[in-house]
C-alpha cells in the first residue's frame, strides 16, 4: 500500500468513525506498522493546519480523531443551530480537577478533599461524559472509582494527562498540610482497585 493510500485510508476511517479510533486498530486493519500510522497522522494534522482547513486531526492518548477546527466553532454552531455548551461551574471544575489529578478516585475521596457532599456534581460530570466509572475498590461497600475520559482530554485541549499543569509545590500552610495528609491516607486505602 502506497503512502498516499495509507493517508487516504486513515482519513476515511477517522471521518467515518466520528469518534476516537485506536492507532493500533488502524495499523492492524491497514496491515501497517503503528509508527507509520502515527507518522501519517502527524503529516495529515500538519497539512490541515497549514492549509487552514475546517477540520483537525487530534491525537488523544493512543487514539486519533477528526474534529472541527476551533476557530470555526461559532460558525459551525450557528450553522447547526446548536446552543453554546454550558460552562462548568466552579464546583464541577473542582471535582473534575481532583479526579483528573488523583485518578482513579472515589466520590468519598472527592468529598474528603472538598469537605462537602459532591454526589450531584460527580453524577453530572459522568452524564456529560467527562468522567467515567472504571472499577470498584476491594473494600467494604465496594465504592466505585472514577477517571477522566477522552471527552475530558478533547474539552480541555489535551492529548494526554501528562499535559496537565503540575500542582503548585509552594510552601504549604498548616491547613494545606492537614489536607495533604488526609489525601495521602485516603490514597493508601484506595490502592487496591478491581476492574468493573
Amino acid at each position: 500500500m502506497e503512502i498516499k493510500d495509507v493517508e487516504a485510508a486513515v482519513e476515511g476511517i477517522l471521518f467515518a468513525a466520528g469518534e476516537p479510533v485506536a492507532i493500533s486498530r488502524i495499523a492492524d486493519v491497514l496491515e501497517q506498522d503503528k509508527q507509520l500510522i502515527e507518522d501519517v497522522a502527524a503529516r495529515l494534522a500538519d497539512a490541515y493546519i497549514t492549509n487552514r482547513r475546517g477540520i483537525r486531526l487530534v491525537k488523544l492518548e493512543n487514539s486519533l480523531q477528526l474534529c472541527s477546527s476551533p476557530e470555526y466553532a461559532d460558525v459551525i454552531r450557528r450553522a447547526l443551530e446548536t446552543r453554546k455548551p454550558a460552562q462548568l461551574s466552579q464546583t464541577a471544575l473542582e471535582v473534575l480537577a481532583i479526579i483528573a489529578y488523583f485518578q482513579p478516585a472515589t466520590k468519598a475521596y472527592v468529598e474528603q478533599v472538598r469537605g462537602v457532599d459532591s454526589s450531584y456534581t460527580v453524577s453530572s460530570l459522568e452524564e456529560k461524559g467527562l468522567i467515567e466509572a472504571c472499577g470498584k475498590l476491594r473494600v467494604p461497600g465496594r465504592p466505585t472509582v472514577y477517571r477522566t475520559t477522552k471527552a475530558f482530554l478533547r474539552t480541555f485541549g489535551l492529548t494526554s494527562l501528562e499535559e496537565l499543569p503540575s500542582l503548585p509545590d509552594a510552601e504549604k500552610s498548616e491547613g494545606q498540610l492537614e489536607l495533604q495528609n488526609a489525601i495521602e491516607a485516603i490514597m493508601e486505602k484506595e490502592t487496591e482497585v478491581s476492574e468493573v
